[in-house]
């Protein structure tokens, strides 16, 4: 039974949502599945992804193919840089030890890239933030200033009409 690494989707319609399971190839895109190894959620900004890697490193062992954008996301999640080093160590050309630590420090060079790009992410919205404060005082005073114009106007002109009728 050839089996793939898919997406399987939910949510309504505007708002996709993801699960990745492992079903069989011959199925339909939202049908049967043998397991659900992870979700996928592009809504937010990062897309949040949330992934068993063992789970999908012993599928990928017992020989499913990924599909295009499931591989993209088990790429982003390290499982497939976890199955090559699990195939390095099957074949002798590592140890365990020496797999865990390679999986161990990319896992953290890639857990700062995301941190980075959360922390950009943060300051570009109160930056926006700050910028439409800064607009709104400046329509504020100008409002301000065209009120203070106009009462001014409206009382000369009552002054100048009292005047008169004196």
């Amino acid at each position: 039974m050839p089996v793939k690494i898919r997406l399987q989707r939910h949510g309504r319609k505007g708002k996709p949502f993801y699960w990745i399971v492992a079903a069989d190839a011959r199925s339909k895109r939202d049908g049967k599945l043998l397991e659900k190894i992870g979700t996928y959620n592009p809504n937010t900004n990062p897309a949040t992804i949330d992934l068993d890697v063992d789970k999908a490193v012993s599928w990928l062992q017992n020989g499913a193919q990924p599909t295009d954008t499931a591989r993209a996301l088990l790429s982003y999640k390290g499982a497939m840089l976890k199955n090559h080093l699990a195939g390095g160590v099957r074949k002798g050309a590592l140890t365990e030890e020496q797999a865990a630590e390679k999986f161990k420090t990319w896992l953290e060079e890639k857990s700062g890239l995301v941190s980075t790009k959360e922390e950009k992410l943060e300051k570009a919205k109160t930056d926006a933030k700050a910028k439409a404060l800064i607009a709104e005082k400046a329509i504020n005073e100008a409002r301000v200033v065209k009120d203070t114009e106009t009462t001014e106007e409206t009382t000369d002109s009552k002054e100048v009409t009292s005047n008169e009728e004196e």
